[in-house]
């Protein structure tokens, strides 16, 4: 299993090829198609993140001691986003998601060339992956 740190230095990488932001939403376009649909039962106000502009539904659950995210969005430039962010923190133990530093936001320039509410989406959709993750840490722990 590849660590937090590996898969952002990949993806630092990829966007290091774009000299500039035109070709790098190009891509982030590109990367929504990676997101698989969720299915309806999740598109409900329960799984949508509060704070983004757009409407964004992610959910979780713990899978082989890891957590596995999904979500949907309907705006493109969101969508290739959020499937950054799973591709990051998808399959990880919850301990790692909460202390992870995701560098790799501001090294690529995400948030410097989002719109503020974009921005602001980007925080919130970090902010409730890194919620469940502490849901499932604490759970965790109280198994112990």
């Amino acid at each position: 299993m590849e660590s937090i740190k590996e898969i952002q230095d990949a993806v630092v990488k990829e966007f290091e090829v774009f000299d500039d932001w035109l070709d790098r939403y190009e891509y982030l376009i590109e990367l929504s198609k990676d997101v698989e649909p969720l299915d309806a039962k999740f598109k409900t106000g329960e799984y949508l993140i509060n704070g983004c502009q757009s409407r964004v539904w992610l959910t979780a659950e713990m899978e082989d001691e890891t957590v596995v995210f999904k979500a949907e969005t309907d705006a493109l430039i969101t969508k290739g986003i959020i499937s950054l962010l799973i591709r990051v923190l998808s399959r990880q133990k919850p301990k790692d998601i909460v202390a992870a530093d995701l560098y790799f936001i501001d090294r690529i320039g995400l948030k410097q060339n989002l719109s503020p509410t974009r921005s602001n989406g980007l925080l919130s959709m970090v902010r409730q992956m890194k919620l469940y993750a502490l849901a499932f840490d604490s759970l965790n722990k109280e198994k112990r």
